[in-house]
């Protein structure tokens, strides 16, 4: 069973006249152990599809299915545990929360989800190594640079036990050898069982995917098969 199924999903914007598809009947099955890259040219909808992924956002038309749950019928309640327990969101704009430092970041959805504060300060621990940042724990947001807030979004996207990561430009502010280290990151946990949908415009991260699907106002256009080299990549984005 795929972990993340999008069946015919559509979003859209406004109405008539003025009405935007921003997707356009989309279905894209991601399965446990796999990486699949999106790519696309601004507004294609690369955004709306993580979104609507992580039930952030409902779709107009069509399912979204998180491990086989529809997540249109489930209240509130229920889609933000789903959120907490199964999704790790990586956001563009990162979404910290200035008054607590990375640990507690890091720490915060696992401690909404009722784990107690020490194990959840264990597990943070672990995800902030894992990402090579350790030394910045106790350190609020504004005390970092802009890489290491990076970092520390990426962490809190991976503690605990998450089976689907959604990533939006995970690398968008860094270097290209700490990006490359971030990607590594990402296909470790999914090689460990994770599903893995990551927007990228670097052509070069998405050769870490096993898949990449290129979205042009909205609809999928094109997608590659297992790992595809850079250059065959930089092609297809062309």
């Amino acid at each position: 069973m795929s972990v993340l199924s999008l069946r015919n999903v559509s979003r859209d914007h406004g109405a008539e006249p003025v009405l935007v598809h921003a997707l356009r009947e989309v279905t894209l099955n991601v399965d446990a152990g796999e990486f699949v890259a999106v790519m696309g040219p601004s507004g294609s909808g690369k955004s709306t599809l993580l979104t609507l992924a992580g039930g952030l956002d409902a779709p107009t038309g069509g399912e979204v299915l998180v491990e086989g749950t529809d997540l249109s019928t489930l209240d509130k309640a229920a889609l933000s545990a789903v959120r907490r327990r199964s999704v790790g969101y990586v956001f563009q704009d990162l979404n910290l929360i200035p008054s607590l430092t990375a640990s507690e970041n890091v720490m915060l959805p696992r401690e909404l989800d009722g784990v107690r504060a020490r194990q959840a300060r264990r597990e943070a621990a672990i995800a902030l190594r894992e990402v090579g940042i350790s030394e910045v724990a106790d350190r609020f947001p504004d005390e970092m640079s802009g890489g290491q807030q990076q970092r520390v979004a990426i962490a809190r996207a991976l503690v605990g036990d998450r089976r689907l990561v959604l990533a939006d430009e995970p690398t968008g502010a860094l270097d290209s050898q700490s990006g490359e280290d971030i990607m590594r990151i990402l296909r470790l946990r999914c090689d460990a069982g994770a599903a893995c949908l990551m927007v990228t415009h670097e052509s070069r991260h998405a050769a870490w995917a096993d898949r990449v699907i290129f979205l042009r106002d909205g609809s999928v256009v094109d997608a590659t098969g297992p790992r595809p080299g850079p250059e065959s990549l930089l092609q297809e984005a062309r």
